[in-house]
């Protein structure tokens, strides 16, 4: 399994990958952070669940973190993305045979990839956060906010804690789009299918009818990542997410093992 990690991450370390992702998620981190401490105090300052945010919300521990969660969602969307393409493009360009010929244990193959792609994710997250924190500073005397409780061991214990739920929302998306590449076999419709569902239905199902808000998948993943909700709470969202993954990546995982290599 560790060969098969360790092939995986070379095609995941092509700077047309890496490079390009982390940039592009560096970059909207770093401008979502901007607006929010540039509107500080103005009469249509920044606002989340409809609630205000100022300059006093962003002077306790949670202001370290504020820039880093609201991108949590997108996130979760570009690992649902990066796990789909590399999942299901093994089958499009027919290389997933090639790889059953140096490892035919299809449990390794599978195990490697989710092995190697978590560690991606890792990375994504982590660069997302220096992003996210290092704006927060430097932009922290523009906007009147007092960084004194961001360096407390609070603020530290607040950080550890969102970063892991960060990437464990992450990692949900991401399982996501590889268990869509994994059943459609194809990038173009697995991605396709994830964003339309995680952007559009989701959001259609959970305004029309409040109730279904809890059940639906995408709202639980991004629902970890904010650390729970009055509506819906923390451990709910954990344990509804994992029955869902776990049930659905063992039906994948038989279909993987079972059928053919060809799309």
């Amino acid at each position: 399994m560790l060969n098969v990690t360790r092939a995986e991450l070379r095609k995941l370390r092509r700077p047309t990958l890496l490079y390009s992702t982390i940039l592009v998620v560096m970059l909207l981190t770093g401008l979502f952070t901007t607006i929010i401490f540039l509107r500080i105090g103005s009469a249509h300052g920044p606002n989340r669940r409809g609630d205000m945010i100022d300059a006093s919300i962003l002077s306790q521990p949670q202001g370290l973190v504020y820039g880093f969660k609201i991108v949590a969602f997108f996130l979760g969307i570009t690992a649902l993305c990066v796990f789909a393409s590399q999942t299901a493009q093994e089958y499009t360009l027919g290389t997933l045979r090639n790889l059953l010929v140096r490892q035919p244990a299809r449990m390794k193959i599978l195990a490697g990839k989710y092995l190697s792609m978590t560690i991606f994710a890792i990375v994504l997250v982590l660069a997302d956060a220096l992003v996210a924190i290092g704006v927060s500073f430097a932009l922290a005397g523009h906007a009147k906010v007092s960084t004194s409780t961001w360096i407390t061991s609070a603020a530290l214990v607040l950080f550890g804690k969102t970063f892991v739920n960060v990437l464990l929302a992450t990692m949900a998306y991401g399982t996501l789009g590889m268990i869509l590449g994994l059943l459609f076999r194809s990038p173009i419709s697995a991605i396709a299918t994830g964003v339309i569902w995680s952007l559009i239905l989701e959001n259609i199902l959970s305004a029309v009818v409040s109730s279904t808000s809890k059940w639906l998948p995408g709202q639980n993943f991004s629902n970890i990542a904010q650390g729970g909700a009055p509506e819906v709470s923390y451990h709910w969202s954990l344990i509804l997410s994992l029955i869902y993954l776990t049930g659905a990546f063992a039906i994948v995982a038989i279909l993987f093992k079972r059928r053919d290599v060809a799309n």
